[in-house]
């Protein structure tokens, strides 16, 4: 491995990069820990989002028009406004306000950076979830629907065991999407000292002025990253694509 390693560097030194950061562990360390990092965050707002789009669904399709109404909302401003602005504003103002509020109790606020940006990332992406599912809805035909209605089943019912199945899958490519958009907008995590693969990469070229070098290994990961992804979603159209529909 370190023949590999150091063969690999010498080569990319021939094209002007440097990565000779790897043979340092002070360097290369918190490098691959960003990388686990970074994956967390990924793995972590995949699954929150797609939850919480899920409770934004409910709320929009519910019979309380007040709870509807909050969720639209909710969703309207979420989707208008950027990502970097939502988290700076959970992270500089109500974090700070909380910490303000525990600090006169002598309490330390157990809320960090990494908290923030999952809670921000998968609310962010939760609204786009949220849309997209209503969209699949949408699309269902209405005889499906009306079938289900004669059977006699409960509104609960047809929504768990028909609705909800038939809407997922009209709804993969676009929630497909969101999570390749998910995985890219994870990089915000370095606007608040999160020490994910995009931080520990700008404390490396601040030291050593690499920053093309660094910059080809981050654009390789997310992009490996989002190709997975793609590759997995277009694995689950084909894989749950209802038949009669599409082909």
């Amino acid at each position: 491995m370190d023949a590999l390693l150091h063969g690999f560097i010498t080569a990319t030194a021939r094209l002007g990069l440097d990565y000779c950061f790897l043979l340092d562990d002070y360097e290369r360390v918190p490098f691959v820990q960003g990388l686990g990092v970074s994956i967390e965050i990924i793995v972590s707002t995949m699954t929150a989002s797609a939850v919480a789009g899920l409770v934004l669904l409910l709320a929009l399709r519910g019979r309380n028009q007040l709870v509807a109404g909050l969720a639209r909302g909710f969703i309207e401003v979420t989707r208008n406004t950027p990502t970097l602005v939502q988290l700076y504003c959970a992270f500089l103002v109500l974090n700070m306000l909380i910490t303000q509020w525990l600090r006169a109790r002598s309490i330390d606020n157990p809320l960090k950076p990494f908290f923030w940006v999952v809670l921000v990332l998968s609310l962010h992406k939760a609204a786009f979830h949220a849309e997209a599912l209503r969209a699949g809805f949408d699309a269902l035909p209405s005889q499906t629907l009306e079938g289900a209605a004669s059977l006699g089943l409960s509104r609960a019912t047809r929504f768990w065991r028909i609705e909800l199945p038939l809407a997922l899958r009209a709804a993969l490519p676009a929630l497909v999407n969101n999570m390749v958009e998910l995985v890219k907008a994870s990089a915000v995590a370095s606007a608040i000292a999160v020490g994910d693969v995009t931080y520990e990469s700008i404390m490396i070229w601040t030291q050593r002025d690499n920053v093309l070098a660094l910059m080809l290994l981050i654009l390789a990961f997310f992009g490996v990253l989002t190709w997975l992804v793609t590759l997995a979603g277009r694995w689950l159209e084909r894989r749950y694509r209802i038949p009669g529909y599409g082909y």
